[in-house]
């Protein structure tokens, strides 16, 4: 498959280095010649330097002949003429936008845009994403991070392991036999600053992260066996009161049950903003870091504090300021992924990174065949994968234990008839399942064609 990806910041960068090394033929285009080096030097990619939407830099890039156009630039307008002009001058097949401005957004969602006027395949909301990714921190707030998967019915969490976890030091393996009706695999171990697959005589260390697929009736009792207090979310902070802090005091206000937010947002104009369009969130005019407005707003009986501001320093500063006054939990907005390491020493019990969910968004409408959806876990470490499986594929018709899967792939959940069942060795893969499957980097390629999914691109 050959693809122009335009953008070669950091969304564009990790796009492009899932799918070159997947042996796709992958040209880059950016105005900034540095970050065209960047990519080709560390990638093996073609790149281009110049402006994404001009007719002869795309011909540079082989659009005559190319099967997609992804448009990931930092600009709206670029990225929207691109899809034109790959549309109207080279008939690119399939065009895929990244968009930031709600305005654009809101016309696009609402019909006012056509194909045949803005032919634009997929529109991907960084915002929206991210809105999404902050209320799914929420709804599992023991975790450091969570993806939903099978329609709802299943979850990949993102769970610590400390002094206080009751199955520290137990093979994993015994943990099946323990629990033999909690449908949780534990298809991930971070160690040490390593990811890895982990085998059934494994066992889990204090200090290790482990990303697990659960069935959605079952997380509350898999929190509890890592020792993870559940309590509900009744009372919350966001601290930011732009787009993203926006979009969540909305879906939180749409919610049936109810919760108690307030808003902290420092720029006036920003604040009256959202005052106007929102109900029942009461939003406070001030600096997040100001400790007189955060006890004015309650963080001491707050269940959880949520920072998305646009400044990565004053989010997790925001959130290491709210956990010493006193709030149980607190989730930072960070853009930087150097700045990840810092969390588990500050204390600051979740993130998001906005460019890795933004990456997970697109790999999900990229993927071939019948992938439903795939999640992106680190710096592109590791993939979670959801798929239907064709009769065509291997695994058809094969019990777990004799497909011949690589080492760093594990089977999380299988979906039959829509019944989510927990994957055992002896379990049979059928035509027509929908499995849920974690695999390492470097084994994506061996998942594809497993589940046979290259066939049919579109």
């Amino acid at each position: 498959m050959k693809v122009i990806i335009c953008g070669a910041g950091q969304v564009g960068w990790q796009i492009a280095r899932h799918l070159s090394g997947e042996r796709n033929d992958v040209t880059v285009v950016d105005n900034n010649p540095d970050l065209v080096r960047r990519a080709t030097d560390t990638l093996d990619v073609q790149g281009i330097a110049g402006f994404a939407s001009y007719p002869d830099v795309l011909e540079k890039a082989g659009a005559r002949d190319a099967d997609m156009v992804i448009a990931a630039t930092y600009s709206d307008e670029v990225n929207m003429v691109t899809c034109q002009v790959a549309h109207s001058v080279f008939s690119v097949p399939r065009k895929i936008a990244r968009l930031r401005a709600r305005s654009y957004l809101t016309a696009i969602y609402s019909d006012l845009y056509r194909r045949d006027h803005l032919p634009i395949d997929v529109v991907i909301s960084p915002e929206l994403e991210v809105a999404e990714a902050a209320l799914q921190r929420l709804s599992a707030p023991a975790a450091f991070d969570t993806e939903v998967f099978l329609g709802g019915q299943a979850h990949l969490l993102g769970l610590s392991v400390d002094e206080n976890c009751p199955i520290v030091n137990t093979p994993l393996r015994q943990l099946t036999d323990l629990f033999s009706t909690l449908r949780s695999v534990v298809v991930g171990v971070r160690r040490d600053g390593t990811l890895f697959a982990p085998e059934a005589g494994d066992q889990m260390f204090v200090g290790d992260s482990a990303y697990m697929v659960v069935h959605s009736d079952d997380i509350r009792r898999t929190m509890e066996i890592f020792g993870k207090t559940v309590r509900k979310q009744e009372r919350i902070i966001i601290v930011g009161g732009g787009n993203v802090g926006l979009m969540v005091a909305k879906s939180l206000e749409e919610r049936p049950e109810r919760v108690r937010a307030k808003m902290i947002e420092r720029s006036r104009a920003c604040a009256e903003r959202a005052a106007e369009a929102l109900e029942r969130t009461i939003v406070l005019n001030g600096d997040g870091l100001d400790v007189a407005l955060l006890s004015e707003a309650g963080v001491d009986r707050a269940d959880a504090i949520l920072c998305v501001t646009d400044d990565d320093k004053t989010n997790m500063l925001a959130a290491v300021r709210a956990k010493a006054e006193g709030c149980p939990m607190a989730i930072a907005l960070i853009n930087d992924p150097t700045l990840v390491p810092l969390m588990e020493p500050l204390g600051i019990d979740a993130y998001i990174n906005p460019r890795a969910t933004t990456v997970s968004s697109i790999l999900r409408h990229i993927r071939h065949g019948k992938v439903r959806s795939v999640y992106s876990i680190g710096d592109a470490e590791a993939e979670v994968i959801e798929a239907e499986v064709l009769s065509t594929s291997p695994m058809a018709g094969l019990r777990i234990r004799e497909i011949d899967f690589p080492e760093g792939v594990l089977v999380g959940a299988v979906s039959k008839q829509g019944k989510v069942v927990k994957p055992t060795g002896s379990l049979r893969i059928d035509d027509g399942d929908h499995v849920v499957i974690f695999a390492m980097a470097k084994d994506v390629p061996e998942v594809e064609r497993l589940l046979q999914v290259s066939i049919d691109f579109f």
